[in-house]
C-alpha cells in the first residue's frame, strides 16, 4: 500500500499537469509566466520524485578514499542501461565527465536503477569530508529512462527533445543519455559548492516555505527575508538554479551527440525559445554552450 504522502504526492502531480497544459496553451512569445512558488516543487518533483533535493548532507573523515564509479545494476535492467551508458559516452563531454569520476581514487560515485520514478532521475547522497569536500554522490536512474519529457519551465533541454510537427523524435536511448547529463551535471555543481551552505539550505528551506504557506505566500515578510540572505536566495532560486546547471550540462551532451546541423539548429531554437519563456536570467549558461559549438552557427541565438 503507498503511503499517504505519495498518495498526496500523485495528486499533485496531476494537478501539475493541468497547469502546465495552461500554460502550453496560454504562452507566447512575449508574455513570460510570473514565478510561481507554490508549483516550482512540483514541477521539479515530477522529474526527480517526490521531496526533491531534500538529502542530509553527510561528512566522512578525510582519510576516506573513494571508488571511482561504482554501478549497482540489476541484471534485468542491464542491457538498457548499458545501451544509455554507451550513448552517453559515445560523446567527448560524456567520456570526459565519465573518466574525471573513475579515475578520482578520492571520489565514490554510485549509479543505481529504481522504478520507484520510471522515467526520471534524481542525484543526492551527498558527501563531504572534513575538509568540506565532496567525495561521494549517488545518481539514481528510472528504469523508463528513455520515456517522458519533463516540463519545458525547469527543463528546457529535455523537453527540447519531444516530438512537434517540425521537429522529428529523438531516439530513446539519446533521451536516456541526456537525462544522464543532466544529472552528472548536479554532480559536477555540487562538487564546486560550499558544503556548509548546502546543508544550511536543506536544513532552513522546509522552514521558510512553512512560513511562506502560513502568511498567506507574502515574500516581503521580514522572516523570509532573513532567511532568504542566510541561505543565498529563495528556495525557487535555489532551486532553479540547481536545475538549470544540470540542463547546461544536457545541453553540452547534446552539443556533441547532434552534430548535423539540420537536426541541432531546430533543437537548440526550440531551447532557446523555452529558455526565453522560462529562464530569461540563466540565458548565458546556455548561450555558452552555443558557442562553444564546433560549427560556431548561432542556431537562433544573439
Amino acid at each position: 500500500m503507498r503511503s499517504p504522502r505519495v498518495a498526496i504526492y500523485f495528486v499533485l502531480l496531476a494537478l501539475v499537469a493541468v497547469s502546465l497544459t495552461g500554460i502550453s496553451r496560454a504562452a507566447r512569445p512575449t508574455e513570460r509566466p510570473q514565478r510561481n512558488d507554490i508549483l516550482c516543487p512540483l514541477l521539479i518533483a515530477a522529474y526527480h520524485g517526490p521531496e526533491p533535493l531534500a538529502e542530509k548532507a553527510e561528512k566522512r573523515s578525510a582519510s576516506d578514499q573513494g571508488k571511482g564509479i561504482t554501478e549497482e545494476i540489476p541484471e534485468k535492467y542491464a542491457t538498457r542501461y548499458l545501451n544509455w551508458k554507451r550513448e552517453f559516452l559515445s560523446t567527448e563531454a560524456g567520456r570526459n565527465q565519465w573518466d574525471l569520476y573513475e579515475n578520482n581514487p578520492h571520489f565514490t560515485l554510485r549509479i543505481k536503477i529504481s522504478r520507484d520514478n520510471a522515467e526520471g532521475a534524481t542525484t543526492g547522497d551527498y558527501e563531504w569530508n572534513g575538509a568540506g569536500k565532496l567525495v561521494a554522490a549517488t545518481i539514481t536512474l528510472g528504469t523508463r529512462l528513455d520515456a517522458g519529457y519533463p516540463n519545458p519551465i525547469y527543463f528546457p533541454v529535455m523537453n527540447s527533445l519531444g516530438p512537434t510537427e517540425s521537429f522529428d523524435r529523438v531516439s530513446g536511448v539519446t533521451l536516456a543519455a541526456t537525462k544522464f547529463a543532466h544529472e552528472f551535471g548536479h554532480v559536477n555543481r555540487t562538487a564546486k559548492v560550499d558544503w556548509t551552505l548546502y546543508q544550511l539550505q536543506g536544513q532552513l528551506m522546509p522552514e521558510y516555505n512553512r512560513i511562506f504557506l502560513a502568511n498567506g505566500r507574502n515574500a516581503n515578510d521580514p522572516r523570509l527575508i532573513e532567511l532568504a540572505s542566510k541561505i543565498g536566495g529563495t528556495p525557487v532560486e535555489i532551486w532553479e538554479d540547481r536545475e538549470y546547471w544540470g540542463e547546461a550540462n544536457a545541453m553540452v551532451y547534446l552539443r556533441d551527440r547532434i552534430t548535423e546541423e539540420s537536426l541541432r539548429c531546430p533543437l537548440f531554437t526550440r531551447i532557446r525559445r523555452s529558455v526565453d519563456l522560462y529562464a530569461r536570467s540563466y540565458e548565458m549558461r546556455f548561450l555558452e554552450v552555443v558557442q562553444a559549438s564546433p560549427s560556431r552557427k548561432m542556431c537562433g541565438w544573439q
